[in-house]
């Protein structure tokens, strides 16, 4: 089959934008609130960066599914999976670190009721299972082809990306302290189990001896690239972003952990010269 040239379609729906605008909405209403605040901590309680992450996160969401990203997945799998990574990872990541305690401080209780009835749905071991299990069952060859041509079910799809992937980095970044924080080795744990069972599904797709997803097969060859090299392409950018993810994520916890342990040292000095 001859080669071919992509086609790179813009698809600005509604519905994705308008959600996409309520939410910056919210949140640029809430952090304007906190920066302006009477407080002497109010550009510590909201920074710029935050509010520029944040805004990057909801970016990162939206060019994922309006995109050329999005017409493009359609003819390749290894653009459909940036897109899922976009949708996974990073769009989580992203919107997550642009909150601060205060700028949460009107739903922190709320949070926290909804985690302490949720029981085990609401903790770290539900959120690892659901982060590997969503991403295993939608990489079934029969799962996948039946989404990427049933736009309802894509739609779904893309969804629980979004979901789990929020629930998982949830549990790492969050500014909350939680009820079942994350401690000592427990980040670690946690990553590296999720990240070593995608690691795995990345490298069997990078090595399998054939195209297991008959929807790229019968697609026309964008580029020349063949089925085969598309989806050991796509496998190859599962498991270094999954890599390269846990790393950051990582080091990103030592550098707040030690900045939580100097302020707590820093917290009993001034009390012991209190009491002296």
């Amino acid at each position: 089959m001859l080669a071919v040239a992509p086609k790179l379609d813009w698809s600005p729906e509604v519905l994705p934008l308008a959600f996409g605008a309520l939410v910056l909405f919210i949140y640029g209403r809430r952090w304007a609130r906190v920066r302006r605040s009477a407080s002497p901590r109010s550009e510590h309680d909201a920074p710029i960066w935050r509010l520029l992450v944040f805004c990057l996160g909801v970016a990162v969401a939206e060019l994922a599914v309006i995109s050329p990203i999005d017409s493009l997945s359609q003819q390749l799998f290894a653009a459909h999976m940036v897109q899922h990574i976009m949708l996974l990872d990073v769009s989580p990541i992203l919107a997550i670190l642009g909150f601060t305690k205060v700028i949460l401080r009107p739903i922190t209780r709320t949070v926290n009721t909804v985690e302490r009835r949720a029981g085990f749905f609401a903790g770290p071991v539900f959120a690892a299972s659901a982060y590997i299990a969503v991403i295993w069952l939608w990489h079934i060859p029969a799962a996948y082809d039946y989404a990427v041509v049933h736009p309802p079910i894509h739609v779904l799809e893309h969804l629980s990306f979004m979901v789990v992937g929020s629930l998982y980095w949830w549990h790492v970044l969050s500014p909350i302290r939680a009820r079942r924080r994350l401690t000592g080795l427990g980040p670690m744990a946690y990553m590296g189990s999720t990240k070593i069972a995608l690691g795995v599904l990345g490298m069997g797709l990078a090595f399998a001896p054939v195209a297991i997803y008959s929807y790229y097969v019968h697609q026309p060859r964008v580029w020349g690239i063949s089925p085969l090299t598309d989806q050991s392409l796509a496998g190859i950018i599962m498991a270094v972003e999954q890599t390269i993810v846990m790393g950051v994520a990582l080091v990103w916890l030592f550098i707040k952990a030690l900045e939580e342990s100097e302020r707590d040292q820093q917290r009993r000095e001034r009390l012991e010269a209190a009491s002296s």
